[in-house]
């Protein structure tokens, strides 16, 4: 592996020519080569507004790399795993998979992408924080603005040094899902499609508020209060896909969910179960009732769209638990609205 640091002085020197670049960009009427994977070309200045910046690029194989981002808002660095597109030849557009750890054991994304012109982005780190802006420092998650950092800290920095075209879609699974549309309705526009995959959309009801709860006690380890503050906090509305459904009005959304029932992929050779009866009573009970809540959720989501008029492609599955095998066929369902979204 080739990692490359990117020192002030150097990214200083090439501000200049590094903005010409992002003008054309802009235009998206210029070709351009590829700006990471050329030897030599500087990359530096890739910063955002408040002084977010590319630290550093690590070169995996030809087509994959790591972005190491500065986040000011938040004063970490975060990871930034890409697959770049087949043919780099030209600007191409950005999924942005919020999975982002998750990626190469639970799902073929890279396979199922490999011959695709898009930069597949999958960002680090915000998973169990619901990417969005925390309210408060957790004692246990640290200082939480993923939703500045994904809608005004990475895109530009991703733009400039992959040399893309601007235009970007997300994806997510389950509570990640729901912070895919969180980012929706946080900078309409940004985003062009939204896939999401057992997700709920409803997080500031008391049903909605539970399971954030639940998540946050299985996985994320961190105080919703920290988050939007108490549950009559009305910071939890303001970031409610459901309520604010209106500002998915133009994107392309893709929506999935089983309703609980056991399906293809409980048994004991079904994905991720390995042969575990443990793992796959699990995956029947746990799993099956988290997914029926989400179909309730993503039924809800679906009137309140129809509501507004708002066109969504769904797919509802009459069986299936809350897990990593159905949503990898649903995000292979997704693809062409994603892909459509993109301009592919």
């Amino acid at each position: 592996m080739n990692r490359r640091t990117l020192s002030p002085k150097v990214r200083a020197a090439t501000l200049s020519s590094l903005l010409t670049v992002g003008v054309a960009l802009a235009s998206h009427t210029a070709a351009v080569a590829d700006p990471v994977g050329e030897t030599g070309t500087d990359v530096a200045s890739s910063t955002s507004a408040d002084d977010s910046r590319l630290e550093s690029v690590t070169d995996i194989d030809d087509r994959h790399l790591v972005l190491e981002v500065y986040s000011a808002s938040m004063q970490r660095v975060v990871p930034v795993h890409v697959q770049r597109p087949a043919d780099t030849s030209v600007a191409r557009p950005t999924l942005y998979f919020l999975d982002g750890a998750t990626r190469s054991e639970k799902t073929d994304v890279e396979e199922f992408l490999a011959d695709e012109n898009v930069n597949v982005v999958y960002p680090i780190g915000g998973e169990n924080a619901y990417w969005t802006d925390w309210k408060n420092p957790d004692p246990n998650l640290g200082v939480n603005k993923w939703r500045t950092f994904m809608t005004e800290e990475l895109p530009p920095i991703v733009d400039t040094a992959l040399g893309t075209n601007g235009i970007n879609a997300v994806a997510g699974m389950s509570r990640v899902g729901t912070a895919a549309l969180q980012l929706a309705i946080a900078k309409p526009g940004l985003y062009k499609g939204v896939a999401l995959y057992s997700g709920c959309a409803n997080i500031s009801d008391p049903l909605g508020y539970a399971i954030v709860t639940l998540s946050m006690d299985e996985y994320g380890q961190g105080d919703p209060a920290n988050m939007y503050g108490p549950a009559n906090d009305p910071e939890w509305a303001a970031n409610d896909p459901y309520v604010n459904a209106e500002k998915l009005r133009g994107t392309e959304l893709f929506i999935s969910t089983g309703n609980g029932l056991p399906g293809r992929y409980e048994t004991l050779d079904g994905p991720h179960i390995d042969g575990s009866a443990a793992t796959l009573f699990r995956q029947v009970y746990a799993g099956g009732s988290i997914e029926a809540v989400t179909n309730y959720c993503t039924h809800r989501l679906a009137d309140r769209l129809t509501e507004l008029d708002i066109p969504a492609t769904y797919s509802f599955r009459n069986s299936g638990t809350h897990s990593w095998g159905y949503w990898n066929d649903d995000f292979h369902d997704s693809w062409p609205v994603l892909a459509r979204s993109l301009g592919l």
